[in-house]
């Protein structure tokens, strides 16, 4: 077994998950963070871990693959010890049997000494060839003994050494494979738990459709309410404006004189009369029109209410980090791309926008005026009754919000454009 399996094979299981209670908003600017966006965070984070839990398998199954293969090399020499032991014993019962032969034979027969060596022998050179031949087949004998016992010995040594690395790779095997069952076991309960927020997911997602979609038919009856109230009122507003002028114009118009013929004798004196009243006439006339007040101001400017009708119109369109044009927005990007179809170029930065236009008192609020939250990280676009629309946060889509909740608390101020 390789030390490289082995301390892989004690890599450690990864924690039990944890669900987080509260969320921090994905993006910059992000809106408070709702059911739905808690379900989605909280189901991208068990992705990410049954993401992780397969890489890890992946590796696991590999260690497996690599301790199987060293269990496997370690039975094949233990096989090919176990072959050699057993022909080694079989040298070694070959050699037992030829030194009891050789027993036998010295037992049954008179040992040859050195003076039978010498006794039989017709000279010198036999002598010697005779004492060089019985100590040599006793010396054959003894070492085929000692050669045969310690191949032996060493066999078995060796085969005891291969069962060792045998039961140290077995147990490797099993361990890793341990480890992997807790793994598969880990990421069964996994795949359980992101499977159950998915369907939370979508069944929060096809509430949060339907609640835009009322929240989208309120609004449009609302606004157009609104609309058709501000035209009737300009009307109304004209028309007086309109009697009132000629009102005035009727004032300042001298009335008519009268022509009385009488004889000349008497009508130098009435004459006189009536040109005095008649300039008298004209003069507290004119005196009377100027000092009459001068007509009240216009009204402050309504700012620009068919923004928030332009902004009704991206409603759905997903976030995109950073995005400004219909294929994406964030919160600065949509009042950007709005406000530019009425001519009106805004940075695409909500701090910097809150330098333009003019303050509005939350009380005041009217639709296409701009909000501004979370010491001015996010903004929306008011469209009355409560609500506005924004770009809320990465894997959200532009969608009306309640001026509630999260809103209400971290709300920083608005401005009229």
């Amino acid at each position: 077994m390789s030390r490289r399996a082995l301390n892989l094979r004690r890599a450690p299981i990864p924690a039990a998950i944890v669900v987080l209670a509260a969320l921090v908003a994905a993006a910059p600017g992000a809106g408070a963070p709702p059911s739905l966006k808690q379900k989605e965070h909280q189901a991208q984070q068990v992705l990410g871990e049954v993401n992780a839990l397969d890489i890890q398998l992946g590796r696991i199954g590999e260690q497996l693959n690599g301790a199987q293969y060293d269990l496997s090399q370690v039975r094949k020499r233990e096989g090919a010890t176990r072959r050699s032991l057993a022909k080694a014993r079989k040298r070694y019962a070959i050699a037992e049997q030829r030194v009891e032969q050789r027993l036998v034979t010295l037992y049954e027969s008179d040992t040859p000494s050195t003076a039978d060596a010498i006794l039989g022998a017709t000279s010198l050179s036999a002598i010697l060839d005779r004492l060089q031949l019985v100590q040599a087949a006793s010396a054959l004998d003894a070492r085929l003994a000692r050669d045969a016992k310690l191949r032996r010995l060493q066999l078995a040594q060796k085969e005891q050494a291969l069962v060792t690395e045998r039961q140290r790779a077995a147990a490797a095997v099993a361990a890793i494979a341990a480890h992997r069952r807790t793994l598969n076991a880990e990421l069964g309960q996994r795949r359980v738990l992101l499977s159950s927020i998915q369907g939370e997911v979508k069944h929060l997602q096809a509430q949060a459709r339907a609640r835009q979609a009322r929240l989208a038919a309120e609004a449009r009856a609302r606004l157009a309410a609104e609309l058709k109230a501000r035209e009737e009122k300009a009307a109304a507003e004209r028309a007086a404006a309109a009697k009132a002028a000629a009102a005035r114009r009727r004032v300042v118009q001298p009335p008519p004189v009268t022509t009385t013929v009488t004889t000349a004798t008497t009508a130098t004196t009435p004459s006189t009369t009536t040109d005095a009243a008649t300039t008298d006439a004209v003069t507290t006339t004119a005196t009377t029109t100027a000092s009459a007040p001068p007509p009240p101001p216009a009204p402050t400017a309504a700012g620009h209410p068919e923004a928030a009708s332009i902004a009704m119109k991206y409603l759905g369109v997903p976030y995109v980090f950073g995005g400004g044009t219909p294929a994406g927005f964030d919160c600065s990007g949509l009042v950007m791309y709005v406000y530019a179809q009425l001519g009106i170029q805004l940075p695409h930065y909500a701090a910097a926008q809150y330098g333009y236009g003019v303050a509005v008192p939350r009380a005041d609020l009217q639709p296409g005026d701009l909000v501004f939250f979370d010491a001015l990280g996010h903004v929306g676009i008011w469209i009355g009754g409560g609500q506005f629309i924004d770009a809320p946060h990465t894997g959200s889509f532009v969608s009306i919000e309640t001026m509630s909740g999260w809103y209400a608390s971290h709300y920083v101020g608005a401005r009229r454009i």
